[in-house]
């Protein structure tokens, strides 16, 4: 092996002795730099090429080397090469502390060749491997840093605009791709079709499914007005295409110009309608069979009135079981006095509050991350429909 590919290894030590015995141990497998003190050994430390391996003598004048291991675990520079001790003493604490400052191991004097040889090449081929763990762990969030800008880029970039209409949105994936999914067909100015969906799981599998929803969607555009159709398309689409997750999906058409609202589900949580005119909030709940499990399912829809004044709010599941410390959800009742609480809101302020609600009723503050992807549409009937 060549000197230039041969690994670096700083040897610490201020006994002339033990240096030589060390050198004569390993300069035929590595190149070897010595320093006699712990300023030097902190200055060959940085210096490039950097080593790859620190063997470093415990009891010296100066630094002695748990302050030396102290202050190279503590430079960005130097704190991932790996550090050795080198030790005349046996005692249980020195060798506890030594671990504390951040050493990996200990090789006890004399020397045994045999040791020092197998403790510095097990220590380099574990280095190695960490290495290449990092690099595989940066290449992944990479790729899954990618894979979350192409899932955002098929959401819509802004809400529709619809007489008499004022429509929020809010997507809080849990980790960097998420299943959960929403998207809107706008027929004209009066007339408004909603999606909201769940896929299973989480992660690239069901950010991929959730894509395939953004073409299944638009191939639906002809029966936007039959909610019922719409979730069949959805099913015949995706029936087939993949094993191991489902959909539930809530879809909602609007019609300001008639006052009216269809709503038809697949296994999803209950569509939320407030009634400004009867001064409660109610849950709907029309739902068919899961998306792309069944070849033969079947759906209907439910016509609900709607007057100036109304909301109404769909959602993924997320928002109805975020649990507090005692593990209680959120749960509808949760839903039900936001909605009342703030009836009076934009749309916009009205997302962000409940957002906010789930948040600290979750304790997300102190730490808590969330248990699920967070998806929710908010619609305020404004004007006089």
């Amino acid at each position: 092996m060549n000197a230039e590919s041969r690994k670096v290894i700083l040897l610490v030590d201020d006994t002339p002795a033990n240096i030589q015995i060390a050198l004569s141990i390993l300069k035929e497998d590595y190149q070897v730099r010595v320093a006699t003190n712990g300023t030097r050994a902190l200055e060959l430390a940085a210096s490039e090429p950097l080593p790859d391996l620190v063997l470093l003598d415990v009891i010296m004048p100066g630094l002695d080397g748990f302050e030396v291991c102290t202050r190279l675990k503590a430079s960005p520079v130097t704190n991932d090469i790996p550090v050795i001790f080198l030790t005349g003493q046996t005692e249980i604490e020195d060798e506890t502390r030594g671990f504390d400052v951040g050493g990996v191991d200990y090789i006890h004097k004399p020397f045994s060749p045999a040791v020092v040889k197998a403790r510095v090449q097990t220590h380099l081929v574990l280095r190695g491997i960490r290495e290449q763990l990092a690099r595989q762990l940066s290449t992944i969030k990479a790729e899954l840093e990618t894979a979350r800008q192409i899932q955002l880029s098929i959401l819509p970039r802004k809400m529709p605009v619809i007489d008499g209409l004022d429509v929020a949105a809010r997507y809080l994936p849990m980790t960097e791709v998420a299943g959960d999914f929403y998207d809107f067909i706008v027929v004209d100015e009066k007339r408004l079709g909603i999606l909201v969906a769940d896929v299973s799981g989480h992660g690239m599998p069901s950010a991929l499914i959730s894509s395939m929803l953004k073409i299944a969607l638009a191939a639906q555009r002809p029966v936007a007005a039959d909610p019922a159709a719409v979730l069949l398309g959805l099913n015949q689409a995706l029936y087939g295409k993949f094993q191991g997750h489902f959909v539930t999906a809530a879809y909602v058409f609007i019609d300001t110009e008639n006052k009216v609202l269809q709503y038809a589900g697949a296994g999803h949580p209950p569509l939320m309608v407030r009634s400004q005119a009867a001064g409660c909030t109610s849950e709907f709940e029309e739902n068919g069979l899961i998306l792309g499990a069944f070849p033969g399912a079947a759906y209907t829809s439910i016509e609900v009135p709607l007057g100036s004044g109304d909301w109404a709010v769909l959602y993924t599941d997320g928002i109805l079981e975020t649990t507090n410390a005692a593990r209680v959800e959120f749960g509808t009742g949760g839903l039900k006095v936001f909605m009342e609480r703030s009836k009076d809101l934009a749309a916009d302020e009205f997302v962000d509050g409940l957002m906010a609600e789930v948040a600290n009723y979750g304790d997300q503050a102190n730490g808590r991350g969330r248990e699920d992807d967070l998806t929710l549409i908010a619609v305020h009937c404004t004007g006089s429909i």
